[in-house]
């Protein structure tokens, strides 16, 4: 694992980063909801934290003397596996840690039982309590929100109706702090709020990440630029390992499709429309197959920089042929190429994965 995380400190520093420098976006309404996060976590008697890489390090010394629980979210996308090891580390850290998914609700209410455990002497107490959602951009937040707000309306019923939080796809949607009333006897209510990065995020790698996962725009930092880092990550990782399977497997849907066109040209029009399930999990493999075979074909060596570029500039000439781009200069189909490939990782669709290591000697 120290190896892994040295391995993947390395790709964030690689030269086809330096020309863009560090990550740094910190639009106007960020500043505003920073200032009215630290008053309102003042009052809060439990935080929700989206941890690690996610993490706001500018409030973790406010945080530190809350109450707090940290939510591994979207782990339907991540390796279980590692995410176990993750888990094992904060309980040896004496740090109380769950792993959700925002979108299930078995999940969303293990996680409203463990909040209500951390409350439970609180509620004896006060009759009303505050619980905050903390994050950087799209992690999952607003999505949390209503998940919990529609178990907890069905669990103790309300009177006044609650508004839903909004959810998108791009960072920087919810941009106000607003609460949503989630239980009664006593009144507990859920703040949500804006995702807030640093000012600036000095430390390459994790401001990579960070665009990688989509909390920062991909136009502030180039899609290019981030699709490249990826690979990186996959290639020293040695990820594309693990499709080799996938080069000796017989074609079967493929076999399959060009039988039934014999029959029915206007059954291959409707497979091959790119809206379709099997379309793309076929384009999927191909993917798969295609970063595989480059990276068993390659002769170099990808400790060393200039070569893992190499190895990287290959692949995307490879991933321009599957995703079928026109073929043009090389510097005009790496933005459309790199497009593409982001969103598959980002839906999941290349497999399990989590970004950030786990500290030296965890393991052990």
């Amino acid at each position: 694992m120290r190896g892994l995380t040295r391995a993947a400190k390395r790709a964030g520093e690689m030269a086809f980063n330096a020309g863009g420098g560090a990550v740094n976006w910190f639009p106007g309404h960020m500043a505003a909801a920073s200032r009215a996060i630290r008053d309102r976590l003042k009052l809060a008697d439990l935080v929700i934290e989206i941890p690690l890489s996610s993490a706001n390090e500018d409030l973790q010394p406010v945080l530190s003397a809350k109450r707090r629980i940290l939510a591994l979210n979207k782990k339907d996308l991540a390796n279980p596996n590692i995410m176990n090891r993750w888990l094992n580390h904060f309980e040896s850290c004496k740090q109380d840690c769950i792993s959700i998914n925002a979108h299930s609700s078995s999940s969303v209410n293990q996680l409203l039982g463990f909040a209500e455990l951390k409350l439970k002497e609180a509620i004896s107490k006060e009759p009303t309590l505050l619980i905050m959602l903390v994050g950087v951009p799209n992690v999952g937040k607003s999505a949390l929100i209503n998940s919990i707000h529609r178990i907890a309306t069905s669990r103790f019923p309300a009177k006044d109706k609650n508004k839903r939080a909004t959810v998108g796809p791009l960072p920087g949607v919810t941009q106000d702090i607003a609460g949503y009333k989630i239980a009664t006897q006593p009144s507990i209510y859920v703040l949500d709020t804006p995702g807030v990065l640093v000012p600036s995020i000095p430390d390459m790698e994790t401001g990579l990440k960070l665009a990688l996962t989509g909390a920062v725009k991909d136009s502030v930092v180039g899609e290019e630029r981030i699709a490249k880092y990826l690979l990186s990550l996959f290639n020293i990782k040695k990820t594309p390992l693990h499709w080799e399977r996938l080069l000796h497997r017989k074609e079967e849907w493929c076999e399959e499709i060009c039988s039934s066109n014999k029959k029915d040209n206007s059954l291959r029009r409707t497979r091959l429309n790119n809206s379709d399930a099997v379309y793309v999990q076929d384009l999927v493999t191909e993917v798969q197959r295609a970063l595989c075979r480059t990276f068993l074909n390659f002769t170099g060596n990808i400790e060393e920089e200039s070569e893992l570029e190499t190895l990287i500039d290959m692949q995307l000439v490879e991933l321009r042929k599957v995703f079928r781009i026109p073929h043009k200069p090389f510097d005009e189909t790496q933005g459309p190429t790199s497009k593409k490939l982001l969103t598959l990782f980002r839906s999941g669709k290349l497999g399990p994965f989590i970004l950030d290591d786990l500290p030296d000697g965890s393991e052990k």
